[in-house]
């Protein structure tokens, strides 16, 4: 009963809602600059994607590692790993990611193509470390997804008397057998943690101008970390008129009548440089 309870929750939560007809970020311009050990945050678009937009107050919501493409990975070990779980072309970009319902998989970026992303890019993650970031990531490949886990966070991000007191949180605790599951970000926590590299540790000044820093539980990692972490670089490709060629002073702004069914003075005519200055 509780498997089938877990089944179709997880199946209501995964529902998705239509993208946007023209995407905010530029995939093909995306995926030509990624390196391995890029993470991929995602604007997600289904229910549990809500779920955690509203706990984290952002709209990333999902995180993927990007670990090269099959066709550049060199180690026997490494590709049979891939292809254990992955028959797809060689030549496109892949991701290591975790799924509610499905468990760690790798799949190619090309899943995102209407999807708003953006790049978090460790900040001198030496190619020795990224390559340790990858084959953690890898190993994890065929890993279950701890819902458990999602109810310990909000615990520890929501006040604990929200909570039903039997609702005691399992996070640190070494049951048998569940150590072996985890979640998106936690996933990728834990890869950076295997160098270790900094995502938002807790730092304390001490005298003489020296810190201390403590390394954070990767299972209290949200996607939205990797945003706001000092760490990280965030590269965005927006989307851009193949015409432009990426450059603002080349885009053909069309008239705001054109448009059907919008709240007047939402858009603004070519010749109108702005509302304040027309104003004035």
């Amino acid at each position: 009963m509780m498997m089938w309870l877990k089944a179709r929750l997880g199946s209501f939560l995964m529902q998705t809602r239509a993208p946007r007809e023209v995407p905010l970020s530029d995939l093909g311009q995306l995926s030509k600059n990624l390196i391995p050990g890029d993470v991929i945050l995602v604007e997600g678009l289904t229910r549990v994607s809500d779920v955690i937009r509203w706990v984290t107050h952002s709209p990333w919501t999902h995180a993927a590692l990007y670990v090269g493409k099959l066709e550049m990975i060199q180690d026997p070990g490494l590709r049979d790993a891939i292809l254990a779980h992955y028959h797809g072309p060689e030549d496109v970009p892949l991701l290591v990611e975790s799924y509610l319902n499905v468990g760690t998989i790798v799949q190619p970026i090309t899943v995102y193509e209407q999807h708003h992303l953006r790049i978090a890019r460790p900040r001198a993650l030496t190619d020795r470390d990224a390559d340790c970031v990858v084959r953690y990531a890898i190993s994890r490949l065929g890993a279950p997804y701890d819902v458990r886990q999602i109810l310990d966070l909000l615990r520890f991000l929501f006040p604990w008397f929200i909570f039903p007191r039997r609702w005691r949180s399992s996070l640190f605790e070494m049951n048998v057998g569940e150590n072996t599951k985890t979640v998106c970000s936690t996933m990728i926590a834990e890869a950076f943690a295997q160098v270790p590299f900094p995502i938002l540790p807790l730092v304390r000044k001490i005298e003489q101008g020296q810190s201390h820093f403590y390394r954070r539980n990767p299972k209290l990692c949200t996607p939205s970390d990797f945003d706001y972490s000092p760490y990280f670089d965030i590269i965005k490709y927006p989307y851009f008129d193949a015409g432009t060629d990426g450059q603002y002073s080349l885009i053909a702004w069309r008239a705001a009548s054109e448009l059907q069914d919008t709240q007047p003075g939402l858009y603004l005519d070519p010749e109108s440089k702005s509302e304040a200055r027309t104003s004035s």
